[in-house]
């Protein structure tokens, strides 16, 4: 009985939706919260699941396979797909998460993007930052939560690591490979790189 009444919840809401005008490709596949709110111009491709408390702005596409809970999306947003939208993110006008990104208890800027594996977690993202490939914010240390502030127009290279609590200002670029764990001044480039080493003719010894 449940799950016959789980099965008419799920369709009385892709109804409700389709008649709204919000687009799904494949609604059998999409779940939603009787609580979910979606605006105008909205894509949802298949295999999307909303969580309870979220609130869609107009003009946003999610693509397959992402989760949203208890999160806020404003006006031409993309997300997706296999992006996972955690309880307390806020993802501001124009931005963009792309496959592979994990949002938790953080806010990314205006037309700020975070395209693909990327962990941001208890963040203050500011506008126009780009996130590189594999960064992570390392919020947790085991004992508690820190948080992590990029201002405007930061670009964090690929596969960096931000220790928390750290304050990235404005302007600045962080290098590909990093671990940063002090705070990061304006229009600065800040790098952890050890010097690369190459050894001439170097040949592999045989088992």
């Amino acid at each position: 009985m449940k799950q016959l009444n789980i099965k008419n919840s799920q369709k009385y809401l892709r109804t409700k939706f389709l008649r709204l005008g919000v687009k799904m490709i494949g609604p059998e596949t999409i779940f939603f919260s009787k609580d979910t709110k979606i605006g105008k111009n909205v894509v949802i491709e298949p295999y999307v699941v909303f969580g309870s408390k979220v609130k869609i702005g107009n003009n946003v596409t999610i693509k397959s396979f992402s989760q949203l809970e208890n999160c806020k999306i404003e006006n031409k947003v993309d997300i997706g797909p296999y992006a996972r939208i955690r309880p307390g993110s806020i993802l501001k006008e124009g931005s963009k998460v792309g496959n592979f990104v994990e949002i938790k208890k953080s806010t990314l800027g205006k037309k700020s993007k975070a395209n693909h594996l990327t962990y941001i977690g208890d963040s203050i993202i500011g506008k126009s930052v780009n996130i590189g490939a594999g960064t992570i914010t390392c919020n947790y240390d085991g004992i508690k939560k820190s948080k992590t502030k990029i201002r405007d127009n930061v670009f964090i290279g690929s596969n960096s690591s931000l220790v928390a609590p750290i304050v990235i200002e404005s302007d600045s670029v962080v290098g590909a490979g990093s671990v940063i764990t002090k705070n990061v001044r304006k229009r600065s480039l800040a790098l952890t790189r050890s010097l690369q080493t190459e050894v001439k003719n170097y040949k592999k010894k045989k088992k």
